[in-house]
Order: C-alpha cells, then structure tokens, then sequence
C-alpha cells in the first residue's frame, strides 16, 4: 500500500465531511495495540480538540479530494514506512 502524503484530502466510506490527513502509522491511547493508518482533522476546520480528532484505514477511504503535497522529504517518508519493524 502507498501512503496518502501529508495534507491529502479525503471522504471516507459513509462519510459526511472531508478529512485532511495529518499523520501516519498513528496509534491511540486508548487502543495503543492497534497502529492505525492515518490520522486526519476535518476539513476545512482544521484541527479543533482532540474530540475531533479522527483516526482511520487506508480502506475506509472512499475518495480522495485532494492529493498532498510530494517532495523528496515525502518520498524518503514513503520508503520509511515501508520498512518492516524486525529490521
């Protein structure tokens, strides 16, 4: 799987309002057994509490409203998270 990059905008799956993906591999403190793909704030609100906070798979993506900014920083990033954790 390729990671959305930063600042991407998406609409997930039955959802209501775009996300702008802020993160990625994130994982909760409330579920800290689980890594979650990316982690996203509404759109175009921005990030306003940690209530609003949104955390989701690349699967539950059903549409991508805009793609994120790429530069070389992003694509060293990419190669990064692909990285198996036993190396």
């Amino acid at each position: 799987m390729k990671y959305y990059p930063i600042g991407t905008v998406v609409v997930l799956k039955e959802g209501t309002w775009p996300l702008m993906i802020y993160g990625r591999q994130q994982i909760t403190k409330k579920f800290s057994d689980k890594t979650y793909d990316y982690i996203g704030c509404l759109y175009p609100q921005g990030y306003i509490d940690k209530d609003y906070i949104i955390y989701f798979m690349h699967d539950d993506i059903e549409e991508v409203l805009y793609g994120g900014m790429t530069s070389d920083a992003e694509i060293e990033m990419e190669r990064l998270l692909h990285i198996p954790e036993n190396v």
